[in-house]
């Protein structure tokens, strides 16, 4: 992993209780868990914007990859 992934990914680690479920399962991340965390790590606004858009691509990968483990059953 390259250093620069390393605190989005420690994030994404940390938020692994947080998602929204419905009858279909997994349909995101509880934003409400995510924005204090990022508070607490970026210090500039781009910096926020940044993680925010980089724990959006985990959680859609994520999300794709759940969503491929239900339709192989």
């Amino acid at each position: 992993m390259w250093p620069e992934n390393w605190v989005v990914f420690a994030m994404f680690c940390a938020l692994q209780t947080q998602w929204s479920v419905g009858m279909g399962g997994a349909t995101g991340l509880r934003y409400e868990a995510v924005y204090p965390l990022i508070d607490r790590s970026a210090k500039t606004e781009e910096e926020w914007s940044e993680m925010f858009e980089d724990l959006r691509v985990l959680e859609m990968a994520a999300l794709n990859q759940m969503s491929e483990n239900r339709s192989d059953k």
